[in-house]
């Protein structure tokens, strides 16, 4: 099977690191949040002494019930904000996002990519790019393949 999801996280910023550790521990947080009353719970009908005891401290099963009514309500937050954040998405995805204003050339690219023009040049034609990276996320090659090919393989592809 071929890889086809880089996988250098050395290149992330250290913005997106961190961030990803933040939505990493809130995630943690909120899971062990919503599995601690379940915790409660089984080790009291289990019949654990020292639950029993903490049960009546707090209550008994009237306490409980007002606490399932607050995770509930928890929970129903927690829908409601995904799904505020799913629609948000949506439509920050279908505006229509103005054209850049600079003009980007082909030195321009391959100075940024770190690619010889001779090599960028049949890729322009070519209708399919093998792109091969070192351990750094660096393009070391380019592979363009041609149309003559790219028609053989969709007639083997059709044939099976």
């Amino acid at each position: 099977m071929k890889e086809y999801i880089i996988n250098a996280p050395q290149l992330q910023s250290l913005k997106k690191r961190v961030g990803a550790v933040c939505v990493w521990l809130i995630c943690w947080v909120m899971w062990i949040y919503l599995l601690i009353p379940l915790v409660t719970l089984s080790s009291w009908v289990l019949g654990d002494k020292k639950m029993i005891n903490e049960m009546r401290w707090f209550g008994g099963y009237k306490s409980l019930l007002e606490l399932m009514q607050i995770y509930c309500v928890t929970l129903l937050v927690m829908v409601a904000l995904w799904l505020c954040w799913i629609s948000y998405r949506y439509l920050r995805s279908r505006v229509a996002r103005p054209l850049a204003d600079k003009i980007v050339t082909d030195d321009d690219l391959c100075r940024f990519y770190q690619v010889k023009a001779n090599e960028l040049q049949p890729c322009r034609k070519a209708t399919m790019i093998t792109v091969y990276f070192d351990d750094h996320g660096h393009i070391v090659q380019l592979e363009p393949q041609s149309s003559l090919n790219n028609q053989q393989l969709k007639n083997n592809k059709s044939d099976e």
